[in-house]
């Protein structure tokens, strides 16, 4: 079977849109529950995964599912030229002040005492935990 041509303008469309990127700065380098980036967003859990679904479909993320729990993280793309692209998204994103601000909110929520009660039962990311 011959392997499928990579499609650089996935990546471009994927990148193209504002929630996709503050989901590619969320996770960053851990793996992450779907239900945090529901709270850190507020937005609804079909939106979050129909941006994750486009992400996947990109090759930019990829996903693990844990009982009823699916968890994301960052999956470099497979072609080189691709993979330079979306590293330097990546680094941009990362002294973005919005994007900061997501960030800061995730790890206060992740490493708050207490998690809101939608959230107790959740895996927290392991990066983030105190």
């Amino acid at each position: 079977m011959a392997v499928k041509e990579y499609r650089i303008e996935e990546l471009f469309k994927a990148l193209a849109d504002r929630t996709r990127l503050r989901l590619i700065n969320l996770i960053g380098d851990d793996e992450v529950c779907v239900c945090f980036f529901v709270e850190v967003l507020k937005l609804n859990q079909p939106k979050i995964s129909r941006h994750l679904a486009y992400l996947r479909k990109a090759g930019v993320v990829a996903a693990r599912r844990e009982g009823k729990w699916m968890h994301y993280r960052i999956a470099e793309p497979r072609d080189r030229r691709a993979a330079n692209i979306f590293r330097e998204v990546r680094a941009s994103l990362a002294n973005d002040a919005g994007m900061k601000r997501d960030r800061a909110r995730l790890a206060q929520i992740c490493c708050a005492p207490q998690l809101p009660v939608q959230l107790q039962k959740a895996p927290r990311p392991t990066g983030l935990v105190a």
